[in-house]
């Protein structure tokens, strides 16, 4: 696949090898409520494939100033999501017991198509590109099968000082 054609159709097809739940995902990364933004991460292809899964609840806090009446995730949020789902899947294998962080180095032709809204599942497919102390994902975000955001996201893994 290349960088623009990570497709939900298709990574539903696949047979997880590995399905991670939040206890595996905050052994991997320091996020907790309430900024732990993704539930769980179907591992499709090792170091290649991911599908990282949120239940968006609606007593989300940030639900209540974005926006009272008609209240939707925040695109950052959800590109948030995105990474923390990665993260949360690879982290021990690239940094083993180092317990660094994963930390954006840039955030690529990010185009929000969607909103997401409370209740709504987001279903987040994840290619990696590169995978070493440098790290690159193409990402997108789907709700009910309609694409909602999508990204290049770039990382530094397993930094572990203040920047």
């Amino acid at each position: 696949m290349s960088a623009k054609s990570a497709s939900l159709k298709d990574f539903l097809t696949m047979t997880p090898v590995k399905i991670y739940d939040q206890e595996h995902i905050k052994s991997n990364i320091p996020h907790r409520e309430p900024f732990l933004l993704v539930d769980e991460v179907w591992e499709l292809d090792p170091d290649k494939k991911y599908l990282g899964i949120r239940h968006v609840r609606p007593d989300e806090y940030y639900f209540q100033g974005h926006f009272p009446g008609r209240p939707v995730m925040p695109g950052v949020l959800v590109v948030e999501s995105m990474s923390q789902a990665f993260g949360g899947a690879i982290m021990s294998r690239t940094v083993g017991e180092n317990k660094g962080i994963p930390l954006f180095l840039s955030i690529d032709e990010a185009k929000f198509r969607g909103m997401v809204q409370p209740g709504d599942t987001l279903q987040m497919p994840i290619e990696v590109l590169r995978l070493g102390k440098i790290a690159k994902i193409y990402a997108e975000a789907y709700v009910n099968g309609k694409l909602c955001a999508q990204a290049t996201l770039n990382f530094i893994l397993g930094e572990t000082s203040h920047v």
